[in-house]
């Protein structure tokens, strides 16, 4: 077991009231964010969760992934429908590796050596 992802979550809500309590404003602007999220009501639950999935991966963001599996879990996301999100995050992230490289290859050709 990497993390103990129930417990990660559950920490998680409690520390940020260390955030909220100082920056209200900034958490409701949040909680606005997170609740208007899906509201137009084009995708289905399973389906943003599985984004949000693909996306914590991508950001590498743990409590993210601890609340999305969480959720995702809710709305009926199978194993091997989370397998195939978290496959086109790691395909994404290497085709990114893969840009930022010519990136960076590109960026040495123009500059002349010193």
């Amino acid at each position: 077991m990497l993390n103990n992802w129930p417990e990660l979550l559950q920490d998680t809500r409690k520390a940020s009231a260390g955030f909220a309590e100082p920056n209200p404003g900034m958490m409701k602007a949040f909680q606005g964010l997170n609740a208007a999220q899906g509201s137009n009501g084009a995708l289905d639950a399973k389906t943003r969760e599985l984004i949000a999935l693909a996306v914590a991966v991508t950001t590498r963001c743990d409590s993210c992934i601890a609340a999305h599996v969480a959720a995702a879990r809710k709305a009926g996301v199978t194993a091997a429908e989370l397998s195939d999100a978290l496959g086109t995050a790691i395909a994404l992230n290497a085709g990114a590796a893969y840009i930022y490289s010519v990136r960076a290859m590109d960026a040495f050709s123009q500059f002349e050596e010193a």
